[in-house]
Protein backbone atom coordinates (compact mmCIF):
# COMPACT_ATOMS: atom_id res chain seq x y z
CA UNK A 1 0.00 0.00 0.00
CA UNK A 2 1.01 3.58 -0.18
CA UNK A 3 1.42 3.76 3.57
CA UNK A 4 4.78 3.49 5.27
CA UNK A 5 5.16 2.75 8.97
CA UNK A 6 8.59 4.36 9.07
CA UNK A 7 9.42 7.94 9.95
CA UNK A 8 8.05 10.34 7.41
CA UNK A 9 11.19 12.18 6.41
CA UNK A 10 11.50 13.78 3.02
CA UNK A 11 12.97 11.61 0.25
CA UNK A 12 16.75 11.71 0.09
CA UNK A 13 19.06 10.53 -2.61
CA UNK A 14 21.79 7.95 -2.54
CA UNK A 15 25.17 7.84 -4.29
CA UNK A 16 25.55 8.13 -8.03
CA UNK A 17 27.53 6.08 -10.52
CA UNK A 18 30.84 7.29 -11.89
CA UNK A 19 30.71 8.02 -15.62
CA UNK A 20 33.38 9.09 -18.02
CA UNK A 21 30.97 11.61 -19.51
CA UNK A 22 29.96 14.39 -17.07
CA UNK A 23 26.26 14.33 -16.30
CA UNK A 24 23.85 15.63 -13.70
CA UNK A 25 23.76 13.67 -10.43
CA UNK A 26 20.36 13.07 -8.82
CA UNK A 27 19.30 11.17 -5.74
CA UNK A 28 19.16 7.41 -5.25
CA UNK A 29 22.02 6.63 -7.59
CA UNK A 30 20.23 8.09 -10.59
CA UNK A 31 21.80 10.24 -13.26
CA UNK A 32 19.84 12.63 -15.44
CA UNK A 33 21.67 12.70 -18.79
CA UNK A 34 22.19 16.04 -20.47
CA UNK A 35 21.51 14.55 -23.88
CA UNK A 36 18.01 13.67 -25.03
CA UNK A 37 19.19 10.28 -26.27
CA UNK A 38 20.55 9.42 -22.83
CA UNK A 39 17.30 10.51 -21.20
CA UNK A 40 15.34 8.23 -23.51
CA UNK A 41 17.63 5.35 -22.53
CA UNK A 42 16.96 5.98 -18.86
CA UNK A 43 13.20 6.12 -19.46
CA UNK A 44 13.34 2.83 -21.37
CA UNK A 45 15.36 1.19 -18.60
CA UNK A 46 12.92 2.34 -15.91
CA UNK A 47 9.92 1.19 -17.94
CA UNK A 48 11.57 -2.22 -18.28
CA UNK A 49 12.36 -2.29 -14.58
CA UNK A 50 8.69 -1.61 -13.82
CA UNK A 51 7.69 -4.64 -15.89
CA UNK A 52 10.28 -6.91 -14.32
CA UNK A 53 9.53 -5.82 -10.75
CA UNK A 54 5.77 -6.25 -11.30
CA UNK A 55 6.25 -9.71 -12.80
CA UNK A 56 8.94 -11.15 -10.53
CA UNK A 57 9.06 -8.97 -7.43
CA UNK A 58 12.05 -7.00 -6.23
CA UNK A 59 14.09 -9.85 -4.72
CA UNK A 60 13.83 -12.15 -7.75
CA UNK A 61 14.45 -9.42 -10.32
CA UNK A 62 17.99 -9.01 -11.61
CA UNK A 63 19.87 -6.22 -13.31
CA UNK A 64 20.49 -8.56 -16.24
CA UNK A 65 16.74 -9.14 -16.71
CA UNK A 66 16.01 -5.42 -16.52
CA UNK A 67 18.60 -4.69 -19.20
CA UNK A 68 17.35 -7.52 -21.39
CA UNK A 69 13.74 -6.33 -21.06
CA UNK A 70 14.89 -2.97 -22.43
CA UNK A 71 16.90 -4.61 -25.23
CA UNK A 72 19.93 -2.96 -23.69
CA UNK A 73 23.29 -4.15 -22.43
CA UNK A 74 24.00 -4.65 -18.75
CA UNK A 75 26.77 -2.07 -19.13
CA UNK A 76 24.25 0.52 -20.29
CA UNK A 77 22.13 -0.13 -17.21
CA UNK A 78 25.12 0.18 -14.88
CA UNK A 79 26.08 3.40 -16.64
CA UNK A 80 23.07 5.06 -15.04
CA UNK A 81 22.27 2.93 -11.98
CA UNK A 82 24.81 1.38 -9.64
CA UNK A 83 22.47 -1.11 -7.98
CA UNK A 84 19.03 -2.67 -8.26
CA UNK A 85 18.01 -0.58 -5.26
CA UNK A 86 18.99 2.57 -7.18
CA UNK A 87 16.79 1.46 -10.08
CA UNK A 88 13.87 0.90 -7.71
CA UNK A 89 14.40 4.28 -6.02
CA UNK A 90 14.44 6.10 -9.36
CA UNK A 91 11.36 4.22 -10.56
CA UNK A 92 9.44 5.03 -7.38
CA UNK A 93 10.42 8.69 -7.60
CA UNK A 94 9.04 8.76 -11.13
CA UNK A 95 5.83 7.00 -10.16
CA UNK A 96 5.24 9.17 -7.10
CA UNK A 97 5.71 12.26 -9.26
CA UNK A 98 2.95 10.83 -11.45
CA UNK A 99 0.74 10.42 -8.39
CA UNK A 100 1.15 14.10 -7.53
CA UNK A 101 0.21 14.96 -11.11
CA UNK A 102 -3.05 13.06 -10.65
CA UNK A 103 -3.82 15.02 -7.50
CA UNK A 104 -2.94 18.28 -9.25
CA UNK A 105 -5.17 17.46 -12.21
CA UNK A 106 -8.08 16.68 -9.89
CA UNK A 107 -7.43 19.87 -7.94
CA UNK A 108 -7.63 21.92 -11.12
CA UNK A 109 -11.11 20.51 -11.83
CA UNK A 110 -12.35 20.39 -8.24
CA UNK A 111 -14.08 23.78 -8.21
CA UNK A 112 -16.27 22.82 -11.18
CA UNK A 113 -17.18 19.34 -9.96
CA UNK A 114 -20.27 18.47 -7.94
CA UNK A 115 -19.10 17.46 -4.49
CA UNK A 116 -20.45 13.94 -4.92
CA UNK A 117 -18.41 13.55 -8.11
CA UNK A 118 -15.32 14.82 -6.35
CA UNK A 119 -15.85 12.17 -3.69
CA UNK A 120 -16.12 9.47 -6.34
CA UNK A 121 -12.92 10.56 -8.05
CA UNK A 122 -11.02 10.75 -4.77
CA UNK A 123 -12.25 7.29 -3.83
CA UNK A 124 -10.80 5.83 -7.02
CA UNK A 125 -7.63 7.89 -7.35
CA UNK A 126 -5.25 5.54 -5.55
CA UNK A 127 -6.91 2.42 -6.95
CA UNK A 128 -6.54 3.69 -10.51
CA UNK A 129 -2.97 4.80 -9.86
CA UNK A 130 -1.93 1.40 -8.56
CA UNK A 131 -3.67 -0.34 -11.46
CA UNK A 132 -1.64 1.80 -13.87
CA UNK A 133 1.60 1.07 -11.98
CA UNK A 134 1.54 -2.55 -10.76
CA UNK A 135 5.21 -2.40 -9.75
CA UNK A 136 4.44 0.38 -7.26
CA UNK A 137 2.75 -1.91 -4.74
CA UNK A 138 5.48 -4.51 -5.25
CA UNK A 139 8.20 -2.06 -4.29
CA UNK A 140 6.32 -0.24 -1.54
CA UNK A 141 5.10 -3.39 0.19
CA UNK A 142 8.25 -5.51 -0.05
CA UNK A 143 9.62 -6.77 3.29
CA UNK A 144 12.24 -4.79 5.14
CA UNK A 145 12.83 -1.06 5.49
CA UNK A 146 11.02 1.03 2.86
CA UNK A 147 12.95 2.63 0.06
CA UNK A 148 13.82 6.27 0.68
CA UNK A 149 11.48 7.50 -2.05
CA UNK A 150 8.49 6.17 -0.08
CA UNK A 151 9.13 7.90 3.23
CA UNK A 152 6.92 10.92 3.75
CA UNK A 153 4.39 9.89 1.10
CA UNK A 154 1.58 9.31 3.60
CA UNK A 155 1.91 12.84 4.97
CA UNK A 156 2.11 14.33 1.49
CA UNK A 157 -0.99 12.45 0.35
CA UNK A 158 -2.89 14.07 3.21
CA UNK A 159 -1.57 17.46 2.17
CA UNK A 160 -2.63 16.88 -1.44
CA UNK A 161 -6.10 15.79 -0.33
CA UNK A 162 -6.44 18.97 1.74
CA UNK A 163 -5.37 21.03 -1.28
CA UNK A 164 -8.01 19.38 -3.47
CA UNK A 165 -10.69 20.01 -0.85
CA UNK A 166 -9.59 23.64 -0.57
CA UNK A 167 -10.02 24.03 -4.34
CA UNK A 168 -13.57 22.71 -4.00
CA UNK A 169 -14.41 24.84 -0.96
CA UNK A 170 -12.03 27.83 -0.85
CA UNK A 171 -13.96 29.39 2.00
CA UNK A 172 -13.57 26.38 4.29
CA UNK A 173 -11.45 26.78 7.40
CA UNK A 174 -7.95 25.29 7.00
CA UNK A 175 -8.38 23.50 10.33
CA UNK A 176 -11.49 21.75 9.01
CA UNK A 177 -9.73 20.67 5.81
CA UNK A 178 -6.77 19.39 7.82
CA UNK A 179 -9.15 17.32 9.93
CA UNK A 180 -11.02 16.00 6.90
CA UNK A 181 -7.91 15.06 4.92
CA UNK A 182 -6.96 11.92 6.91
CA UNK A 183 -10.59 10.77 6.87
CA UNK A 184 -10.63 11.02 3.08
CA UNK A 185 -7.19 9.41 2.88
CA UNK A 186 -8.28 6.37 4.88
CA UNK A 187 -11.38 6.04 2.73
CA UNK A 188 -9.10 5.99 -0.31
CA UNK A 189 -7.09 3.25 1.39
CA UNK A 190 -10.32 1.32 1.99
CA UNK A 191 -10.89 1.40 -1.77
CA UNK A 192 -7.52 -0.30 -2.24
CA UNK A 193 -8.51 -2.94 0.30
CA UNK A 194 -11.76 -3.56 -1.56
CA UNK A 195 -9.80 -4.24 -4.72
CA UNK A 196 -7.81 -6.92 -2.91
CA UNK A 197 -10.77 -8.45 -1.10
CA UNK A 198 -13.25 -8.43 -3.99
CA UNK A 199 -11.50 -9.42 -7.20
CA UNK A 200 -14.71 -10.15 -9.11
CA UNK A 201 -15.54 -7.13 -11.24
CA UNK A 202 -19.29 -6.97 -10.58
CA UNK A 203 -18.95 -7.40 -6.83
CA UNK A 204 -16.07 -5.00 -6.62
CA UNK A 205 -17.81 -2.30 -8.67
CA UNK A 206 -20.93 -2.55 -6.53
CA UNK A 207 -18.89 -2.15 -3.37
CA UNK A 208 -16.92 0.74 -4.89
CA UNK A 209 -20.17 2.50 -5.79
CA UNK A 210 -21.21 2.26 -2.14
CA UNK A 211 -17.87 3.63 -0.98
CA UNK A 212 -18.11 6.52 -3.46
CA UNK A 213 -21.60 7.32 -2.18
CA UNK A 214 -20.33 7.25 1.39
CA UNK A 215 -17.39 9.58 0.69
CA UNK A 216 -19.50 11.88 -1.47
CA UNK A 217 -22.12 12.17 1.25
CA UNK A 218 -19.45 12.99 3.83
CA UNK A 219 -18.00 15.73 1.63
CA UNK A 220 -21.42 17.22 0.94
CA UNK A 221 -22.16 17.27 4.66
CA UNK A 222 -18.90 19.06 5.44
CA UNK A 223 -18.38 21.23 2.35
CA UNK A 224 -21.79 21.58 0.76
CA UNK A 225 -23.08 20.31 -2.58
Amino acid sequence: MIESSQNEADPAGGPGTALAEPEILLGSGQRAPRRARGQLRVEALLASAAEVFARKGFDAATMTEIAAQADSSIGSLYQFFRTKEAVAEALLQLQIAGLWERFDALGERAAALPTTRLGAELARLLVDFRAAHPSFATLVEMPGPPLKAVTGVRRRVRERVAEVLARRAPGAAPALLATMAPVVQHTMKAAIQLRGDLPEDAEHEAAMAELETMLGGYLVERLGA
